[in-house]
């Protein structure tokens, strides 16, 4: 196999071509990771970074995807690294060493999402099972939509406890807003806008979305106990939701997953 750069955006959809099937792969990518399994390819994994916690079964180790070690990274023979991020001149290095790469950043659509799932399987010679990934994912998301009523609801999805959150335009918004969902952090200026405790009581969500109860121990009980949030409806309604943090920061297979909790919380 030659060494290979691809690069996927927003704009364009990733395509590779490999003109081998690779059988030594590093993932540095959690929903790289996910992808992988999720198309088959999970035997042909030989290492995956330290975020990578799903499948369990993942060969995870002490990689980095934050601060890249080529050498470690070279350490495992691959044939194919998978990264998110083109990070302390990672591409570079492993080009080269000869080192296909398959760089993906992280998806800002559903569509963008879909497309670099159908590009893994492509590239690790699955492209039959990676249709059937977003086959039936799209199945699985259109059923979910279709179980709830639209809503004009609105939501504040805390990412963290110093209240960094999502507009409707990130790609977790745009989840939120097949059901007709909109976010109180609308027309910020940016996609992940920190919020102050004052402007998300004014606001008043009638949703509260809460993606840091695993890293950061937030509960509703927690979040109704902050100053002035009990006047809000969302906690007087109990309407407070913990999200699982890793289905809202992925954008692989389990997006369906995603769109399935949202569906449950407004049922």
């Amino acid at each position: 196999m030659s060494a290979l750069v691809v690069s996927g955006c927003s704009s364009s959809t990733p395509t590779a071509s490999v003109s081998d099937r690779p059988e030594s792969i590093v993932s540095l990518s959690p929903t790289a990771t996910e992808t992988l399994f999720a198309v088959g390819a999970g035997d042909q994994v030989v290492a995956v970074d330290s975020q990578s916690d799903y499948p369990v079964n993942a060969p995870k180790t002490d990689l980095s995807a934050y601060t890249p070690s080529l050498e470690a990274i070279i350490g495992y023979d691959p044939d194919l690294v998978i990264a998110s991020d083109d990070i302390d001149g990672l591409v570079a290095g492993l080009q080269a060493a000869d080192v296909p790469v398959l760089l993906l950043p992280a998806a800002t659509s559903i569509d963008d999402a879909y497309s670099q799932i159908e590009t893994v399987a492509d590239a690790t010679g699955h492209d039959a099972e990676g249709d059937s990934v977003v086959a039936d994912m799209r199945t699985r998301i259109d059923n979910a939509v279709s179980t709830v009523s639209a809503t004009d609801s609105t939501y504040f999805h805390e990412l963290d406890t110093t209240l960094y959150t999502v507009t409707s335009e990130s790609f977790v918004g745009q989840i939120y807003g097949l059901f007709g969902l909109k976010s109180i952090a609308d027309g910020s200026g940016s996609d992940y806008p920190q919020m102050s405790d004052e402007g998300i009581i004014s606001a008043d969500p009638d949703f509260v979305f809460l993606a840091d109860s695993q890293c950061c121990g937030v509960t509703a009980e927690s979040v109704s106990a902050r100053p002035g949030w009990r006047t809000m409806s969302a906690v007087r309604d109990g309407k407070v939701v913990v999200m699982d943090e890793d289905l809202s920061s992925r954008w692989g297979p389990r997006v369906a997953d995603q769109v399935e909790a949202v569906a449950d919380a407004l049922r």
